[in-house]
């Protein structure tokens, strides 16, 4: 067994099989939590510390560089070569490098300096050596990921600008409401926020980026720049292989490829039409995977198959260096409501609290918690339950409120809908 990748998703897989997986790798760290590289860059965690379990098999640290099925081998960036008898790839995304303006010299492959994308432990750490306080830094992209950068940055001291071109932070994953709650947020920590705003071009000097130009022609004077605009299913490995690409590499209900030797997990799959692209349906699908692969069909069973994830987006931050307060947010499901659903919403301004749930046909389907999130786990659970709500609203209301509770004659409580 052979597995391309050392993300969540991979080291998972490695993990689960066992002594006899190979890992291949081309990061020189050991496999980490992706997801909480935010808190590496802030200072909170050192890199050991999101370290995931050490795999039990062999891992090559080198990349992947072809994948020959005919002859079922993998050829590395090292010159070698390492047979498969089933190919697991994990490769999962790189980031997006939005068509700047200047951004790339003619021929140039590599961001010139002053740049940093975030997405690898290399990144951090880069990013890292780069800031201290006052350094101006310039964020461009306002979701889930250039919300955490421009926090940790500003928490150390430096001088953020955070640009977003929607017309509100992470707005695939929050209400206009709970934006703006997470804007104040970092507003309180210094960060400069600019919404509806386009980035147009960089200006380089003396082979760094030294202002950021947007679209309206105004200039940014800037150290750092940091790249959070998205990422993109690392499938090039795959597509040269001749197997079925489309966002991502397709997979089955067994989350296998349309080679029936090679499987695929993680950000780099795509299922039913869907590249999820989250910590959470990476970790479920290379569970599935590790058990029909394990599986054996003389006890008369057919293997577990693979049938979605209901995403829930969990961004925990609690950070104990100078700032107004932790940021603890969780989104799941569809918090936009319909015309027919019920909205239980409590607001507390003062404690900059938020929690918002819409039901349904009588089901919870949706949700934004921001700050105190008590009732995160048991609403997690009751949204993926996905069964018929009580008629009573008591035990909802026991959930948002409880512990602790907000003070309804200065917050107030809005209820739209039908019940």
């Amino acid at each position: 067994m052979v597995v391309i990748g050392t993300g969540l998703a991979g080291a998972r897989v490695a993990q689960r099989l066992g002594a006899g997986t190979v890992l291949i790798g081309e990061e020189n760290h050991t496999p980490y939590n992706r997801v909480l590289l935010a808190e590496v860059l802030a200072g909170r965690y050192g890199p050991d510390v999101i370290a995931l379990p050490t795999p039990p098999g062999p891992v090559l640290r080198t990349r992947a560089v072809r994948v020959d099925r005919a002859e079922r081998r993998v050829h590395c960036a090292d010159g070698g070569v390492v047979p498969y008898g089933t190919l697991v790839l994990a490769t999962g995304s790189n980031p997006v490098l939005p068509p700047l303006r200047g951004l790339f010299a003619p021929g140039a492959r590599e961001l010139p300096g002053g740049v940093h994308a975030f997405r690898t432990m290399d990144d951090c750490l880069a990013l890292s050596a780069a800031v201290a306080p006052g350094v101006r830094v310039v964020v461009i992209g306002g979701g889930l990921l250039g919300v955490s950068a421009a926090r940790a940055l500003a928490v150390r001291g430096a001088q953020v600008v955070l640009i977003q071109q929607a017309e509100r932070l992470m707005e695939r994953q929050l209400d206009p409401a709970s934006s703006e709650l997470v804007r104040r947020h970092l507003t309180d920590l210094g960060v400069e926020v600019h919404t509806e705003c386009r980035v147009r071009g960089v200006g380089v000097t003396g082979g760094a980026v030294r202002r950021v130009e947007l679209a309206d022609g105004y200039l940014l004077d800037t150290d750092v720049t940091v790249l959070a605009c998205g990422v993109r299913p690392r499938t090039g490995l795959a597509r040269a292989a001749g197997l079925d690409v489309r966002r991502g590499v397709v997979v089955d209900d067994l989350l296998r490829t349309s080679d029936p030797h090679i499987r695929a997990v993680g950000d780099c799959a795509e299922h039913a039409g869907r590249v999820y692209g989250l910590a959470t349906p990476a970790v479920e699908q290379a569970d599935t995977l590790a058990a029909a692969l394990g599986h054996s069909p003389a006890d008369g069973t057919a293997p577990r198959p693979y049938t979605g994830t209901r995403a829930l987006t969990r961004a925990l931050t609690r950070l104990t260096l100078p700032g107004p307060g932790p940021l603890d947010l969780a989104a799941f499901g569809d918090p936009e409501p319909r015309p027919d659903d019920d909205v239980v919403q409590l607001a507390d301004a003062t404690r900059g609290t938020y929690r918002k749930v819409v039901v349904r046909g009588g089901r919870l389907v949706g949700g934004v918690l921001l700050g105190e999130l008590a009732a995160v786990g048991a609403l997690a659970r009751a949204w993926e339950a996905d069964d018929p709500l009580p008629d009573d609203d008591s035990p909802l209301l026991h959930l948002l409120t409880s512990p602790p509770a907000p003070d309804f004659a200065r917050t107030g409580e809005t209820r739209t809908g039908g019940r």
